[in-house]
């Protein structure tokens, strides 16, 4: 599919904007960035001078422009659209790889965390103008709260519940794997405002723009994950957390239907994040396998290597022209339900092939933290749970195609 030369060179102004001021601070703090137990603190949170670092990046790219790209242009975005989204994804994660504290969910914000969230549409024009210079401009940041212990896929089964009190909503709960949890300034949350409705599974859930600073709103624990020392994911304790009854987000009981944009925007985006950094394991195999030798011939000689290689190829352009089509269809108003699961599952289901083959390809240099592709493949492995587990979205598409959607 034919990427629009604007967007192109958008993406380029991008690029430069990194390898200039976002790679020269990782330079400057390569000590701090490059060593989590300097990253995070003993309970597992990001020190001071890392937050620094990220909102300088984030500040830095709003006022370039750059920040708010994919964000509605009702919410002050950019309004680029769901074809530009994966372009630009893919390009960036090509390029620099994982585990760039810097960069990644920093430079473009997803769509839980930062900046305009698509979520943010549903509130009131009142409400929302009081924070929207202060998410805009990366100074201030968000985080999503619709999982809880034992309300995952099953959204229907959560027990944060809020309460009518006069002019105001009273919520508690617990909600659990909140990325940016631990270090947000206002949290969407969602909680039972109908226990009938919602155990009918026939709305009754309302969504609540939060101040983390309410008293009664706490962030007991980050959850470490896959070996790391620290996270950005967190648990939200809610104990009796006030709210005042314009900060709903989106109608009363109808919040699923709101939380699910914000979680639509977020799949295809992780789809192309999927691509490029697919893209960028295999570059390190080709490269990799050119220079290696063993019995006197590079490895790439071998009809071994380059089967590895081969799948790999195949994969993420299987993944690249789902992801364009599905992008497409979204930009046109075509209906994508069942597309993009598709996307999602396979898109981040590929890359944990391709990161596996890249240090099969590499050997014992792929299992080293020095070639970024152990991080990579633990990356690929967490990924295949947030937004829907593979299980979930084929679900999905089983139950458009039992619907008549049988269009390909």
């Amino acid at each position: 599919m034919q990427i629009d030369s604007d967007i192109v060179t958008l993406c380029d102004a991008l690029v430069r904007f990194i390898d200039k001021e976002v790679v020269a601070l990782e330079k400057e703090n390569a000590t701090l960035l490059h060593d989590e137990r300097l990253v995070y603190d003993e309970k597992g949170r990001f020190v001071d001078k890392v937050l620094q670092l990220r909102r300088q990046v984030r500040m830095r790219s709003a006022e370039l422009g750059f920040y708010n790209l994919f964000a509605s242009e009702e919410l002050g975005g950019s309004g680029l659209g769901a074809h530009a989204n994966i372009y630009i994804q893919e390009v960036i994660n090509h390029r620099y790889g994982p585990g760039r504290r810097l960069i990644q969910t920093v430079v473009l914000p997803s769509p839980f965390t930062n900046g305009l969230s698509p979520v943010l549409r549903h509130l009131s024009h009142e409400v929302f103008s009081k924070y929207q210079e202060g998410l805009a401009s990366g100074d201030k940041t968000l985080c999503f709260c619709l999982s809880e212990p034992d309300a995952g896929s099953d959204v229907y089964a959560m027990q944060s519940k809020a309460i009518k009190s006069g002019g105001e909503w009273i919520i508690s709960g617990t909600k659990q794997w909140i990325t940016n949890a631990p270090y947000a300034d206002y949290a969407m949350v969602f909680a039972i405002t109908d226990p009938e409705r919602a155990a009918k599974r026939r709305g009754g859930v309302t969504g609540f723009f939060v101040d983390t600073k309410t008293p009664g709103f706490s962030v007991p624990s980050v959850i470490r994950t896959m070996g790391h020392l620290g996270a950005e994911i967190g648990i939200v304790s809610l104990d009796q957390v006030r709210v005042p009854e314009d900060h709903l987000i989106g109608p009363l009981h109808e919040g699923l239907t709101v939380a699910l944009g914000g979680i639509n925007a977020g799949r295809l985006s992780m789809a192309g994040s999927s691509v490029g950094l697919a893209r960028w394991a295999l570059d390190k195999a080709v490269e990799y396998s050119q220079v290696r030798k063993t019995f006197g011939r590079p490895i790439s000689d071998h009809q071994a290597i380059q089967l590895l290689l081969a799948d790999s190829a195949m994969d993420i352009y299987g993944a690249k022209c789902m992801a364009q089509d599905c992008a497409w269809r979204i930009d046109n108003n075509i209906p994508a339900v069942k597309e993009t699961s598709m996307v999602k599952a396979y898109a981040t289901e590929m890359l944990g092939r391709v990161m596996d083959r890249s240090i099969q390809v590499h050997g014992a240099m792929g299992l080293t933290n020095e070639l970024q592709l152990e991080e990579g493949y633990r990356l690929a492995r967490q990924i295949r749970i947030p937004d829907g587990t593979g299980e979930i979205h084929r679900r999905t598409i089983a139950r458009q195609l039992l619907k008549g959607d049988l269009t390909l």
